[in-house]
């Protein structure tokens, strides 16, 4: 038992640690909760020092959620364990305790959690994004559609009651963490992929 809530407080720990704000840093950028949109993820770190920047942010960002989600896999964590692991990860991307629990908008990390528990599921996951990113050019709305399907790859490929509520619990933080993107998609202000400084 003790193991268990080592593992899932590892989970948040590990996810608190704030990729963008690391790497702005290292190399000598600007802080990206005081640049751009505020958000400190890899888009808003493109924006201010751009592809390399954005891409090792994005990295550490899936790692954040892969990582512990490999440990608790590794040490034979039960489907309940593994999903409080994966949303405790996601909540350290969020509301990370080392960084006044002002966190990004967690996409990045989600996908990496979904990798963790199911890759099949993250295939899917990531093939959404893609499609819905090609086909309307809007981050946002690709990265919504992409995790409001997630719930239901789970329930198709891996039907675990808990790993189900965990990502259904984690669709709808995310949701609630682009309620900005959502208003601006509705009112026809969301900028599209490539252009502007609004775009998820």
């Amino acid at each position: 038992m003790e193991t268990d809530y080592l593992i899932i407080l590892g989970g948040y720990m590990f996810g608190s640690v704030s990729t963008a704000i690391i790497v702005c840093k290292l190399m000598g950028l600007p802080d990206p909760r005081t640049e751009g949109s505020g958000n400190p993820g890899a888009t808003n770190v493109a924006r201010i020092g751009g592809k390399k920047a954005a891409a090792l942010t994005l990295v550490g960002d899936m790692l954040k959620g892969l990582l512990p989600v490999l440990i608790a896999h590794f040490m034979h964590m039960s489907p309940v364990i593994l999903a409080a692991t994966a949303l405790a990860a996601f909540l350290g991307h969020l509301y990370p305790v080392f960084f006044g629990f002002q966190g990004g908008k967690g996409v990045a990390t989600a996908l990496g959690v979904i990798y963790g528990l199911h890759w099949p599921a993250g295939l899917l996951t990531t093939a959404t994004w893609l499609a819905m990113a090609v086909a309307f050019r809007y981050s946002s709305l690709a990265a919504l559609t992409a995790i409001l399907l997630t719930p239901l790859w789970f329930l198709w490929l891996m039907p675990e009651p808990a790993i189900i509520a965990a990502m259904s619990v984690l669709t709808v933080l995310l949701f609630w963490r682009h309620r900005t993107n959502i208003s601006n998609l509705l009112t026809g202000k969301e900028n599209k992929i490539g252009f502007g400084k609004r775009a998820e």
